[in-house]
């Protein structure tokens, strides 16, 4: 987040850099919105400065639409992704090349003391591969296919990643915004 977002204009913080972080929030959100605007809020509320939260998830076609804003929490919060991965994998084991569409989805949401709100979002359609390729990235990257590309999002640099990515487009979208706010 903070490789996009930075910028001479702004100082960005983390929760980290605030002598009370506030408490840890608990994503109860039905929607990836929900979730980043309850982290925002909350950031917003211990910090009393304008607060960026994001959520994300994978979704998965032959899945009916899963793990969705559970990703995260997905056989158990504790589950390491590459465990997550191999289930994934072994579900859709048999599953043609043209079942295994999906796609990641992000929102996120900027809170400000006003009260003012904006969420921004980003969606990029992949496809689940047959394999776990690539070491960048994290989560489900391994396994997420851009047959156009020809790889998996693990596979991409930095820059690419940023440039086509759920996260990239709705980070993007914040700058924006808190360009268009901040200043």
């Amino acid at each position: 987040m903070a490789r996009i977002l930075a910028d001479r204009r702004w100082i960005l913080l983390t929760l980290d850099d605030l002598a009370e972080p506030g408490p840890e929030v608990e994503e109860t959100g039905r929607t990836y919105s929900d979730n980043a605007l309850l982290k925002a809020r909350a950031a917003m509320q211990a910090s009393g400065l304008i607060a960026i939260a994001d959520d994300a998830g994978l979704e998965i076609d032959a899945l009916d639409g899963q793990p969705g804003v559970h990703s995260h929490r997905f056989l158990g919060a504790d589950t390491p992704f590459p465990d997550k991965m191999t289930r994934i994998l072994r579900l859709l084991d048999g599953v043609p090349d043209e079942g295994r569409g999906c796609r990641f989805r992000a929102a996120v949401a900027i809170c400000a003391p006003d009260g003012t709100e904006h969420i921004c979002t980003g969606v990029c359609e992949g496809m689940i591969g047959r394999e776990q390729r690539g070491a960048g990235g994290f989560g489900y990257d391994p396994i997420f296919a851009l047959p156009a590309l020809g790889r998996h999002m693990a596979e991409l640099s930095a820059a690419e990643k940023d440039r086509i990515s759920h996260r990239g487009q709705a980070l993007a979208c914040a700058r924006a915004v808190l360009e268009s706010i901040a200043l």
